[in-house]
């Protein structure tokens, strides 16, 4: 019998894990991305993630742009073809906020779901959750690799800040270092770390009591593209994002509007960035511009309409019965 049965009753996509089908877990960390159309910033986000995990399970959500075959194709480059597997998840999961609420935590249409059946697939001790935007740095790559085997002997869960860069072209870009994007991102395989249903997104269990491990800033790079529509997977109508805990969400709306009306700077908090010639904005930030700036990094004044909604609404994530 599965952990978690399909509402749909397709057994393809029921949720059984590991330690129910008694099978052992092999020390180690594994990368687990879930994706839809990432073929553009996967040339960028696999390379350094290969470098620092064991392995890499990629779930590829309905992609139309190569982004399965991408993958593969970096993955050889890297060397690491045979550290990469790819599944299908060929169901429409409902978007944050108001659909995944109404959505049962079962169907194959959930967040919920999705996520459990991707991480049932892990068979390391140790999982992270990765997006296919989000780019390492060279330091980042390095303490990851030390980190997935330091954290074999023990039961912590590791955050790290990530600071979203908007590519407007090849060379400029605006790096957002007003907000502390802090989530827990790698979490120990078990029972008492799968995902249940939150009001707006899943949320992943933590056990009482566990270690909190925060890393330095300046270690991930959240990559929008100006040129893309990066939040068509949000619900908005119907959303009041100034009085919930969605601020994050809504600074990344007022970021991306701001820099498209050609005004960033009246919003506060974002820092110019342009790569020297022949250099991609990416790599630059990546590469270089981070790894040079003081640390703590500078966190530049926000307006004080954002500061008092990010402060007000700083509030414990809600959880719901499946």
């Amino acid at each position: 019998m599965p952990d978690i049965a399909s509402l749909e009753g397709d057994p393809r996509y029921d949720v059984t894990w590991p330690w129910t089908a008694g099978e052992s877990l092999t020390p180690g960390l594994t990368c687990v991305f879930r994706v839809r159309n990432e073929a553009r910033n996967l040339p960028w986000v696999l390379p350094p993630i290969f470098s620092a995990v064991d392995h890499v399970l990629l779930v590829d959500n309905g992609s139309d742009d190569g982004t399965a075959d991408v993958a593969r194709r970096v993955a050889e480059q890297c060397g690491a073809g045979e550290r990469l597997t790819v599944l299908d998840y060929p169901h429409r999961v409902s978007r944050a906020g108001g659909e995944h609420l109404a959505t049962p935590a079962t169907s194959v249409h959930s967040l919920t779901h999705f996520y459990n059946w991707c991480f049932s697939h892990v068979r390391t001790t140790y999982s992270m959750k990765w997006d296919g935007d989000m780019v390492l740095t060279p330091e980042g790559a390095g303490i990851l690799r030390d980190l997935s085997w330091q954290l074999q002997s023990t039961r912590a869960i590791v955050a790290m800040p990530r600071h979203p860069l908007t590519v407007v072209d090849e060379s400029t870009g605006w790096l957002d270092l007003s907000l502390r994007f802090l989530e827990p991102w790698v979490y120990p395989m078990g029972p008492d770390t799968t995902f249940v249903k939150a009001f707006d997104w899943e949320l992943r269990e933590q056990p009482p009591g566990v270690e909190r491990i925060v890393l330095q800033q300046g270690l991930v790079l959240e990559v929008k593209w100006l040129d893309a529509d990066e939040y068509a997977h949000w619900r908005r109508d119907g959303v009041d994002f100034t009085n919930t805990r969605l601020y994050r969400k809504l600074r990344e709306f007022e970021v991306d509007e701001a820099i498209r009306n050609g005004d960033p700077e009246a919003l506060g908090g974002l820092v110019k960035v342009t790569a020297p010639p022949g250099v991609h904005i990416i790599d630059h930030v990546s590469r270089d511009w981070l790894w040079r700036q003081p640390r703590p990094l500078v966190q530049h004044s926000l307006p004080p309409t954002l500061k008092h909604r990010a402060l007000k609404h700083r509030a414990p994530k809600e959880r719901l019965r499946p």
